[in-house]
């Protein structure tokens, strides 16, 4: 299936189970074909084409980048809405070294925010190796009178959302400074923040449809109470997509550059299994 909404790709620094996504799993390109990420699966005679357009070197990460920062946000899904069901995901390469470069620099943000802080790491760039974070006086938290109770209380089944306030209802604690942009934050129509809970809340059955099998018997396995963990991770995600949200305008713009200016031919790309 297509893309429908939110970023067209996203990345993770784990092999992705069938909940990434958007719960369906879809497609997966790793970056490293070896554990000691020395062996790139970016094609040797691609990396010399583009090094041969832009006047340098062109390391595999750096078309990672580009394409996090080509297509990895709304517009890129909006713009190209029929292109993405038939022939299927297709970027734009700029034919400008400028914009090459600024390109990667903005996409190894975005890779290090969808990875968590554990890719693209380069602290005196903004990009430690931790949980990535707004700005303190705007960043998503939990107040004292807010915290989501744990033992001996039952899990949380409810998951609501106040935009009037920007609080974020899990059960009977709260999340401040939730803005209804991360709230409504989607990947291919999922909901992010209600499909993150949807996995943790106390009642996670689903409806089968057609002759789908039955869920396996494991899958109710899970905390009788609302672990800190749970917490962690949900301002973590939080803190995630806010700053993802504020790339998205300087992404729209660069595509936009990007497409109104020259472009690589398609044909000058090698194919596989073909020689030039």
């Amino acid at each position: 299936m297509s893309p429908k909404s939110g970023p067209a790709i996203s990345f993770t620094p784990h092999i992705p189970d069938l909940d990434h996504y958007s719960g369906r799993g879809g497609r997966v390109y790793s970056l490293w074909s070896n554990r000691q990420a020395s062996q790139s699966n970016i094609r040797p005679d691609v990396l010399a084409l583009l090094a041969k357009s832009y006047g340098r070197a062109v390391s595999p990460e750096d078309v990672m980048a580009y394409l996090a920062a080509v297509m990895a946000h709304p517009a890129f899904t909006a713009r190209f809405a029929m292109d993405l069901k038939r022939p299927g995901l297709r970027v734009p390469f700029t034919a400008n070294a400028a914009l090459f470069e600024e390109a990667v620099k903005l996409g190894r943000e975005v890779v290090w925010l969808h990875c968590y802080g554990e890719r693209f790491v380069d602290a005196a760039e903004g990009r430690p190796k931790k949980s990535p974070r707004l700005p303190k006086e705007i960043a998503p938290h939990i107040p004292k009178a807010g915290m989501i109770p744990g033992a001996p209380e039952p899990l949380p089944n409810t998951m609501t959302y106040d935009p009037a306030t920007k609080r974020l209802h899990v059960g009977k604690g709260y999340v401040e400074n939730v803005t209804p942009a991360m709230w409504a934050y989607e990947v291919s129509g999922k909901q992010v923040v209600w499909h993150w809970f949807s996995y943790r809340r106390l009642d996670r059955t689903r409806p089968i449809i057609g002759d789908r099998r039955p869920p396996s018997p494991l899958e109710k396995i899970q905390p009788e109470s609302w672990p800190a963990e749970y917490t962690t991770d949900l301002i973590d995600l939080l803190n995630v997509l806010g700053r993802l949200i504020a790339l998205e305008p300087g992404q729209a713009d660069l595509l936009e550059r990007i497409c109104v200016a020259d472009l690589l031919d398609a044909a000058q790309f090698p194919v596989e299994g073909k020689k030039k």
